[in-house]
C-alpha cells in the first residue's frame, strides 16, 4: 500500500481535474437545452473559469475507495456539486453581497455581464446541479432509494440548513461580533455543507456502511472547517494578485479565525482538524493516502 508520505499529490489532483474538466464540458451540453436563452454563455463562462474542483474530485474518489468501479458517471455525479458551487461563487461576488471585482484571476459574472444576467444565470445552476445528479445517477446504475438520499443530500448541503443558509449567517453577522463557536458554524454551513456532500455523495453511490458514511461525514466537517480556516490565513497574507479575487474578506471587514485568534493560533486550529480528519478517517475503515494528503494540503496550500 502506498504511504500518504510519499503519494504524489500534485500528479494526482492534476489528472483528477483532467477528468473533472471533461465531465464539466459533457455536463454543459447536456444542460444546454434547459437553460434560458442568454444564459447559456454566461453560465458557460462561470463553470469552465478553472478553479481547484475540490469538490467533484472527493466525491469520484471516495466512490472508488468505497468499492465503486470508476468511470465518466462518477465525474458526472461529482460536477453536480461543483455546479452549486460555481452558483454560490456568482452570488458571492455580486454588488450586494461582495461586490467582487475578480475571481480565480478573471473579472467576475456581474462585471462582464451586469447584475441581473448574474443572478439569473446563477440562479439557473441550482436545478441544473440537480438535473446533473440524476443524469449521473442513472448511469451509475443506482437503486431508487440511493438515488432519492443522494439527491436528498445534495440539496440539503445547496439549501437553508447548508451553503445558502450559511451565506444568510454570514451576512446577517457582517455588523455584529461573532464568538469562535457562531463563526464555526457559519463555516460548517457555508463552506463544510457541500464539501462534506461530496463525500457523502461518492460514498452513497458505491453503497458504503453506515459506519463508513459517519466517517465521511466528520472528515467532511473537519476538512471543511480547516479549508476556511485556511481562506481566512490566506485572505489575510496573501495580496489580491496572489489570491486571484478581490476583495477579501478581511478588507470586507468581517469576523473571521485570523481576527479572534490571530494567524499563528489559526494555523495550529486549523493543522489540529487536518489531523482530526485523518483519524477519523482511520476509525471508520476507509483506507486512502489520497484523503489523507488531501487533508493535509488543504492546510498547507498557497491558494
Amino acid at each position: 500500500m502506498t504511504d500518504s508520505a510519499y503519494f504524489d499529490l500534485e500528479d494526482f489532483l492534476f489528472k483528477e481535474r483532467a477528468e473533472v474538466e471533461k465531465a464539466l464540458g459533457r455536463s454543459l451540453k447536456y444542460l444546454d437545452r434547459y437553460l434560458p436563452v442568454g444564459l447559456a454563455k454566461p453560465v458557460r463562462d462561470a463553470v469552465m473559469a478553472g478553479g481547484k474542483r475540490l469538490r467533484p474530485i472527493l466525491c469520484a474518489l471516495v466512490y472508488r475507495k468505497c468499492g465503486g468501479q470508476i468511470g465518466p458517471a462518477a465525474y458526472d455525479l461529482g460536477v453536480s456539486i461543483e455546479l452549486i458551487h460555481t452558483y454560490s461563487l456568482m452570488h458571492d461576488d455580486l454588488p450586494c453581497i461582495d461586490d467582487a471585482q475578480l475571481r480565480r484571476g478573471s473579472l467576475t459574472t456581474h462585471k462582464i455581464y451586469g447584475e441581473e444576467i448574474a443572478v439569473r444565470a446563477g440562479l439557473a445552476l441550482i436545478p441544473a446541479a440537480s438535473l446533473q445528479a440524476i443524469r449521473a445517477i442513472r448511469e451509475l446504475g443506482c437503486d431508487e432509494k440511493i438515488s432519492q438520499n443522494i439527491l436528498i443530500e445534495l440539496n440539503c448541503a445547496a439549501g437553508a440548513g447548508g451553503m445558502v443558509g450559511g451565506q444568510y449567517l454570514d451576512l446577517m453577522a457582517e455588523d455584529l461580533v461573532l464568538d469562535s463557536d457562531k463563526l464555526e458554524n457559519v463555516h460548517c454551513m457555508k463552506t463544510g455543507a457541500l464539501l462534506t456532500a461530496s463525500l457523502v455523495m461518492g460514498g452513497l453511490a458505491a453503497y458504503a456502511s453506515e459506519d463508513k458514511i459517519t466517517g465521511l461525514k466528520k472528515y467532511g466537517r473537519a476538512v471543511g472547517l480547516a479549508f476556511q480556516i485556511t481562506d481566512d490565513i490566506l485572505d489575510e497574507t496573501s495580496s489580491s494578485k496572489d489570491l486571484g479575487k478581490n476583495p477579501s474578506d478581511g478588507l470586507l471587514d468581517k469576523v473571521t479565525y485570523v481576527s479572534i485568534y490571530g494567524v499563528e493560533e489559526s494555523m495550529r486550529i486549523a493543522r489540529d482538524l487536518s489531523d482530526e480528519a485523518v483519524g477519523v478517517l482511520r476509525e471508520a475503515g476507509i483506507e486512502s493516502p489520497e484523503l489523507n494528503a488531501i487533508a493535509r494540503y488543504i492546510v498547507e496550500r498557497k491558494l
